[in-house]
């Protein structure tokens, strides 16, 4: 890896709203990294072009000489790049809309459907080709380069980069979120916590919480449970602390309010876990069995496609321009801190998701897991954490299912493992059956199949 001031850090998928200018921000607010070049790239030349001009903007105010490349040919966004960074969703909102109402008419309300459930499988699925063609292209024209994965479904994305014989991490901001989110319930400052977390992305435990000596988990019980009783709104919740150099999902997901959810799962099962209460309530199968349910447990609805078919795409990014043209400052967000680690030899300590290869022991040795990496001038080193308590392992597995099976048909081009894989999702199970979940399965194949994998197409 290069340790000069001339590296070349490609984004594909830059043209998506705030999120890639965001982290153009958090590259440019590390000194070593403002003579780099930056190569975006992105299909859409209009969404690509909004992004390139706000980051000019933000460069020549701060007088860095960063370079800007834009581009929508991905070879030559690949070509000798050190670091590449893929934030990119393939088929945009229209096909999102899909993973969520053709569930939904069906019976699975997905709050974002992007993990597991079947809105997660298809839209890795869809994915495919793209990353197909990526690795095939990095291979050749980038082979030494620390991919950095944004891109959810997280660890079946993840995943298949690192089995194409890519270095990819895939990164997330729910452990920084809820840990932040944590200790502003508690009154406790962050700088003064530490934590450690292990299991799989959107479902990680947080094993311990401390201030020192001081353990904080039961005050964490006591204070969870006092606040998030079931069917109870969230006018007594915690409050986002105004933090706005959080990217603007990391912000609404970990303000603390409607816990209910994560908090019953803590009850339950003995430790809270890192994604929050309307994501969390996807993965399992006891929160969205029926639309009562679902209001008892999570008052006020939350709905990520909504979210996303809503957003004024020029306003958020001149938004997010303004801000750091004042205040060129990190986020929580790591990708940044790890190319600087990579490029200065500065160790600092990240959350990724990366290969178990024996880091999680009673985890498959297939599955994509989340786990504290060391980050220097070596790369990205995952640490081992030995085993999960045996409850947690158990909870994880059950979304490991789904991943390892959608992973394995893209990778075979077994279309059975597609209708395994959504058979096996714990809230699809829980509402559905054999029959109709073979029929959901049919009709997102049909609705996607200009986006699929030959394998798959009707």
């Amino acid at each position: 890896m290069t340790t000069s001031s001339s590296q070349k850090i490609t984004i594909i998928g830059a043209g998506g709203f705030v999120f890639p200018f965001r982290l153009i921000g958090d590259l440019l607010s590390f000194p070593a990294l403002r003579s780099s070049t930056l190569c975006l790239m992105d299909l859409d030349p209009e969404r690509l072009s909004r992004t390139a001009d706000a980051a000019r903007s933000l460069i020549a105010h701060h007088g860095f000489d960063t370079k800007i490349v834009e581009t929508i040919d991905r070879r030559e966004a690949l070509l000798d790049a050190d670091f590449v960074i893929i934030t990119f969703q393939v088929g945009g909102i229209d096909s999102y809309r899909d993973d969520v109402e053709i569930p939904r008419k069906y019976g699975v309300d997905q709050a974002v459907g992007d993990t597991v459930g079947p809105g997660g499988v298809f839209r890795f699925l869809r994915s495919v080709n793209s990353y197909e063609a990526i690795a095939a292209d990095a291979l050749e024209l980038c082979p030494n380069a620390q991919f950095i994965n944004y891109a959810n479904p997280m660890a079946m994305a993840t995943g298949f980069l690192n089995s194409k014989g890519l270095k990819a991490v895939g990164l997330c901001h729910s452990v920084q979120g809820t840990t932040r989110m944590l200790a502003r319930t508690l009154d406790v400052p962050y700088d003064d916590v530490s934590f450690v977390c292990a299991g799989i992305n959107h479902q990680a435990w947080i094993l311990s919480f401390r201030r020192g000596e001081e353990d904080l988990y039961p005050s964490l019980r006591a204070v969870m449970k006092s606040r998030h009783v079931r069917g109870q709104g969230a006018d007594s919740l915690a409050k986002d602390d105004g933090d706005h150099s959080e990217p603007a999902e990391a912000a609404s997901n970990y303000e603390g309010g409607n816990e209910q959810v994560r908090t019953t799962i803590m009850d339950a099962f003995g430790f809270f876990q890192t994604e929050s209460s309307h994501h969390a309530s996807e993965y399992l199968p006891y929160f969205r069995k029926s639309p009562d349910l679902t209001l008892e447990y999570i008052p006020q609805r939350w709905d990520y496609y909504e979210i996303c078919s809503s957003h004024d795409e020029q306003g958020d990014i001149e938004e997010q321009l303004k801000y750091l043209k004042a205040n060129l400052a990190t986020s929580v967000e790591y990708g940044a801190s790890i190319i600087n680690s990579m490029v200065t030899g500065t160790p600092s300590v990240v959350y990724g998701n990366v290969p178990n290869d024996g880091l999680i022991g009673n985890l498959p040795e297939s599955a994509c897991v989340e786990v504290p990496c060391l980050v220097d001038a070596n790369g990205v080193q995952p640490t081992a954490v030995g085993d999960l308590p045996a409850q947690l392992a158990a909870v994880n597995r059950t979304n490991i299912g789904v991943q390892d099976l959608a992973l394995r048909a893209a990778l075979t081009g077994a279309r059975e493992h597609v209708y395994h894989a959504v058979m096996l999702d714990p809230l699809t199970s829980a509402v559905l059956t054999l029959d109709q979940i073979r029929a959901m399965t049919d009709e997102l194949l049909e609705a996607h199949s200009g986006l699929l994998p030959a394998a798959f197409r009707p």
